[in-house]
């Protein structure tokens, strides 16, 4: 599988919130078919002394038709998450997606509609200073 455009940015930039990437790419067998999210990674909860545990599905939203690449990241995010809930349920998914496709497709009244509705946890990344600008749960 192809990894996507801006895959080490968002790598990089959950490396320096903490985040020690456990899987590159992280694969699993669901019921029926092997899936490949494009990372995972924990991290030390000091409180309770517990592992959160997430795994990351990259988009760049580079191409002409964001709306496209917004069917194919929803379809892929739900069985995605479907998935993990029966081979890994402790493990939360989040869509990363650029800071400049959040702000101008993600805006829009389908879109937030949909994140919203299928609970979409999201991570927002800047791929130029590679840091997460927010997390979306």
């Amino acid at each position: 599988m192809a990894r996507d455009v801006f895959h080490d940015a968002v790598r990089n930039a959950l490396v320096r919130e903490g985040w020690t990437i456990t899987n590159d790419p992280y694969t699993f067998e669901s019921p029926d078919f092997p899936l490949q999210i494009d990372l995972g990674a924990e991290r030390l909860i000091a409180a309770t002394r517990e592992n959160e545990q997430i795994a990351v599905e990259v988009k760049s939203f580079i191409s002409s038709s964001a709306i496209s690449e917004f069917h194919t990241a929803l379809g892929q995010y739900l069985n995605y998450r479907i998935a993990l809930s029966i081979k890994d349920p402790n493990r939360h998914l989040f869509l990363a997606v650029p800071n400049d496709a959040f702000q101008v497709f993600f805006q829009r009244l389908l879109p937030m509609r949909v994140v919203s509705e299928y609970k979409i946890s999201l991570i927002v990344y800047n791929p130029e200073e590679e840091i997460i600008e927010q997390w979306i749960s």
